[in-house]
């Protein structure tokens, strides 16, 4: 939790320091506003956006798949997430909500043809998501890194509109415009990898399986590679797996931890 508090606040710095270097002091008051403004917006609506995209339907409260999420609540000592599920046969899940209170859980429909033990396991991952406060925490970088690379446009087209500055000022500009959004982004994507292996741990201990998270990992993986997700990918942090199609490009810029990692840190807890 300290390194993510640390990585924001960098990411917080950095926003500041390019308000600052294309308007001062005012500037920098900008970009925190921005921030704040974009967070807060961001916080209140961002479920409702997420699972719109992706045409979730609510259960109806009795379906099997909200038997196995209330137990697992219980559980894991939080209330029960709303339960959606995504018509699509692919199996993946993802979770979302401002807090424990106000939070949901939702599952292709694809991943409710896997085995009884890996559905309850990745349900309980993306409980641990909510329990350690994940969706927030990403959340917030998400905001905060594209307020940084609006702020870094501004500066861009700040440069021709003929403002005087000295030479050190406008070359700072110059490097923070090219670099702030690129490490705006690194940072995000460590912010989520280390909040997957925080959920994969969590929902190992709440069901008590760590293999059974293995396994479905695995599958989930396997059918990803070849049968991606169709959606938008400023959403791929949230999925349990990442579940669209990629090349060597965007597998530089991985929201998720390496699967192999993942399962042999899952091997290594049992016993």
């Amino acid at each position: 939790m300290l390194n993510t508090v640390i990585l924001l606040s960098t990411l917080t710095a950095i926003l500041l320091a390019i308000g600052f270097l294309v308007a001062g002091p005012i500037g920098a008051l900008f970009a925190l506003v921005l921030s704040l403004v974009i967070n807060i917006a961001t916080y209140w609506y961002s479920d409702k956006i997420v699972l719109r995209i992706y045409k979730a339907k609510p259960t109806n409260g009795q379906s099997k798949l909200d038997s196995i999420i209330d137990d697992l609540a219980r559980e894991a000592k939080m209330p029960k997430p709303k339960v959606f599920t995504i018509p699509t046969k692919i199996p993946n899940a993802f979770a979302t909500g401002r807090n424990p209170q106000h939070s949901a859980v939702a599952v292709t429909e694809g991943l409710l043809d896997m085995e009884e033990d890996e559905i309850r396991a990745v349900v309980a991952h993306e409980i641990g998501h909510i329990k350690n406060r994940d969706v927030l925490v990403s959340t917030l970088a998400a905001t905060i890194g594209g307020a940084i690379s609006y702020v870094a446009h501004i500066g861009y087209w700040s440069m021709f509109a003929g403002n005087s500055r000295n030479g050190g000022n406008a070359m700072a500009l110059i490097m923070m415009v090219i670099f702030a959004p690129i490490a705006a982004l690194l940072i995000r994507l460590a912010i989520s990898r280390s909040r997957e292996y925080g959920a994969d741990r969590t929902g190992a201990l709440i069901t008590k399986r760590p293999l059974s998270l293995a396994s479905a990992l695995s599958k989930i993986h396997r059918i990803s590679e070849y049968n991606p997700v169709k959606g938008s990918s400023a959403t791929s942090h949230l999925w349990i797996v990442n579940p669209f199609k990629s090349d060597w490009f965007t597998g530089l810029f991985y929201t998720h931890p390496p699967i192999e990692e993942r399962i042999r840190r899952l091997e290594e807890m049992v016993g």
